[in-house]
């Protein structure tokens, strides 16, 4: 039987994860682009789309209604949608804005902890078993200070690992797995700054 993959954001690594799946399974993509997500489901065999802001209640409610329409069941879901806070102000706590923290918390802990929410509901509901995984960081737990110091964002991702491992412990026994990655830097949009800096591409590099 196939199994259906859910999985937020709409390029970078969500779109590098959804070609993947699609090779074998079927795959709905939750994006807040929606030009993104729209050449996502005409690219690939077997996916769909639906178009939403992960910060709000009722659109990733929508969005999951969306799919179980479409596929009828939702087996994984990943959360890879988010965003840097640098361009609002994100940076060392004592210079940290609270833009730049509202922003990130709302669409990094929030939006993950709004879809993880629903879908356990939905398999809580059903006594399915299935799978989450989660996109932390790597400076959540490993900060760098000359070229990474990103107070806001490293909390966002601190909290989706924190979020994690005590679902995890939670859902086990009932057939439901959730993990976290913490990726480094990865060629995606979110990292054109980083990836054009020469100073950063050495120390990567060393």
């Amino acid at each position: 039987m196939d199994e259906v993959l859910l999985v937020t954001g709409s390029s970078g690594i969500a779109a590098a994860v959804a070609r993947m799946w699609a090779a074998e399974d079927p795959v709905f993509v939750f994006g807040v682009n929606e030009n993104e997500c729209h050449s996502l489901a005409d690219e690939l065999h077997n996916v769909g789309c639906a178009v939403g802001d992960v910060r709000d209640e009722a659109a990733v409610r929508r969005g999951i209604a969306d799919c179980l329409d479409r596929f009828g069941r939702i087996d994984a879901l990943m959360n890879v949608a988010g965003i840097s806070a640098r361009s609002l102000g994100d940076g060392q706590l004592h210079q940290c804005t609270s833009e730049a923290w509202d922003a990130v918390m709302d669409v990094n802990a929030k939006g993950t902890f709004l879809m993880c929410r629903e879908v356990l509901g939905l398999w809580t509901k059903n006594g399915q078993g299935g799978v989450i995984l989660n996109t932390g960081s790597v400076l959540a737990r490993h900060p760098q200070r000359e070229h990474f110091s990103t107070a806001a964002y490293a909390a966002s991702k601190g909290a989706i690992e924190a979020m994690t491992v005590a679902a995890a412990a939670y859902y086990a026994p009932e057939g439901i797995r959730i993990n976290v990655i913490a990726p480094g830097l990865v060629l995606t949009p979110m990292t054109t700054r980083a990836l054009a800096s020469t100073e950063i591409m050495k120390y990567m590099i060393h």
